[in-house]
């Protein structure tokens, strides 16, 4: 089991180690940052599971560093402690306004900062379920949000999103770079959703290079063509460059067979409740695979709705 990872931000390194040693030693993994603008760049290159963020950084505060995670919906996940050597109760007022999850006053109990860690840590995980690589919920709070949808009286739409020959460029790449082929892919449909959906839209990862997303009918066609469109423009910089100029790798498919295997493409199925009703999750499931396969028959990245009536 891979350990929860902790990324400490403070300019003062005896602090920064301070609580580096203190976290170790309770089996945490934990990575360091002296300032706000290489924080935020370590965050979204490994986004870690918690982050204790000092008040007084040079340059960028840790107030506007909180800000600009709480403001990224692929990080706004991450909890957030709070650490400073301020402690009346306007400095915690005003950092709160900030959305942080806690907040540790200088000097600290060693006790007391261990068990605000594993406490939202526990919380975060509980609450989200989330997939271990790209953060996103996965099938816990993937069935709950798609009982919800059956329980109103309004329109839905679901996107299933899948890729062709990422397992081909695994081979190819190693597991390392088709890691980052989903975490580029997850960042893709956060991104696009974000721009182009609604505020209360669902996103979730499946598992795999499996994703989902709950919108509206009305949004479909923008965010199938957003998704799209980013996709097949940033999938193609992480092949080698020989590789991306001809338009196809080669390596061994599943029998052992030497084969070219063409970039990678993105396939969405779109089920709705426009014309048909569904009974339960499962349903709508199925036939959001069905829709995904039909696209994935095509060569090109696409998008199939489904636009049968019950």
């Amino acid at each position: 089991m891979s350990k929860e990872k902790i990324l400490v931000i403070d300019d003062e390194e005896n602090i920064a180690n301070l609580v580096k040693d203190i976290l170790e030693g309770e089996g945490f993994e934990v990575g360091l940052a002296y300032d706000g603008e290489g924080a935020l760049e370590t965050i979204r290159e490994a986004p870690p599971d918690l982050i204790i963020l000092d008040l007084r950084l040079p340059g960028m505060s840790g107030y506007q560093v909180c800000q600009k995670i709480r403001e990224d919906v692929s990080l706004a996940h991450i909890p957030i402690i709070m650490l400073t050597a301020k402690g009346t109760t306007s400095d915690k007022v005003i950092g709160l306004s900030f959305a942080p999850d806690d907040y540790v006053t200088k000097p600290f109990q060693e006790e007391e900062l261990v068990a605000r860690v594993r406490t939202h840590l526990t919380r975060t995980a509980s609450d989200l379920s989330a997939n271990p690589l790209t953060k996103l919920p996965g099938n816990v709070p993937l069935t709950q949000a798609l009982e919800k949808c059956l329980s109103r009286e309004r329109q839905f739409a679901v996107l299933y999103l899948d890729l062709s020959n990422f397992k081909a460029f695994n081979d190819k790449y190693s597991y390392l770079r088709g890691d980052k082929v989903i975490r580029t892919t997850a960042q893709i449909i956060l991104t696009i959703v974000k721009e182009k959906g609604n505020l209360d839209d669902f996103m979730g990862h499946i598992g795999g290079d499996d994703f989902i997303v709950i919108t509206t009918p009305d949004k479909v066609d923008a965010l199938c063509r957003g998704i799209i469109k980013d996709f097949d423009r940033g999938v193609a910089s992480l092949y080698d460059e020989e590789d991306r100029k001809r338009g196809y790798i080669v390596t061994k498919d599943r029998l052992n067979r030497t084969r070219k295997f063409p970039l990678m493409t993105i396939s969405i199925g779109v089920v709705t409740n426009k014309s048909r009703k569904f009974s339960s999750p499962a349903e709508i499931s199925d036939v959001g695979a069905e829709l995904k396969r039909y696209a994935k028959g095509r060569k090109e990245s696409s998008y199939v709705v489904d636009k049968r009536e019950d």
